[in-house]
């Protein structure tokens, strides 16, 4: 089974925003369309791109819309075939480092040495080693073959 072409909206160029959303959605198409994708899956992404390709509303719907298919595609072949894109695991584990590891870190430094000021201090050494454990997991992905060549944006 084939995954199906992205059809290009007429005046697209005209929305900057709406634009660059496309252009990606469509970079992540032919990004699949290089892999070797069972048809049951291609199904499901060819579902997506459907409401994509049919969806008949205003421009700024029609981003929601782009955003919530590719968002979709992508959950999906992470979850079935544990492909992800550039940066993924660097992006979640920025946030995660805050959280696990920069807010407790910061509240311990602050209660030791009673300066509260410093409580701050644990989240960039959060955001440092989740940075360093997140493209740790993008290069062995990348080893291995299942990251795809575009970068994880919004």
């Amino acid at each position: 089974m084939k995954i199906t072409q992205l059809k290009k909206r007429p005046n697209i160029g005209q929305d900057k925003k709406l634009n660059d959303k496309f252009t990606h959605f469509e970079k992540l198409i032919n990004e699949l369309k290089k892999k070797e994708i069972p048809s049951d899956i291609v199904s499901s992404i060819n579902q997506y791109i459907e409401e994509v390709n049919s969806f008949l509303g205003s421009n700024k719907d029609f981003r929601v819309q782009i955003r919530k298919s590719k968002n979709s595609i992508l959950k999906l072949i992470n979850k079935e075939l544990k492909l992800i894109p550039k940066n993924f695991y660097l992006f979640r584990w920025m946030s995660m480092g805050i959280s696990i590891f920069g807010i407790p870190l910061g509240a311990v430094i602050a209660t030791s040495t009673k300066i509260w000021g410093l409580f701050g201090i644990g989240i960039p050494i959060g955001v440092i080693i989740g940075k360093a454990i997140g493209a740790g997991m993008d290069k062995k992905a990348f080893k291995e073959g299942r990251q795809l060549d575009i970068v994880a944006v919004g």
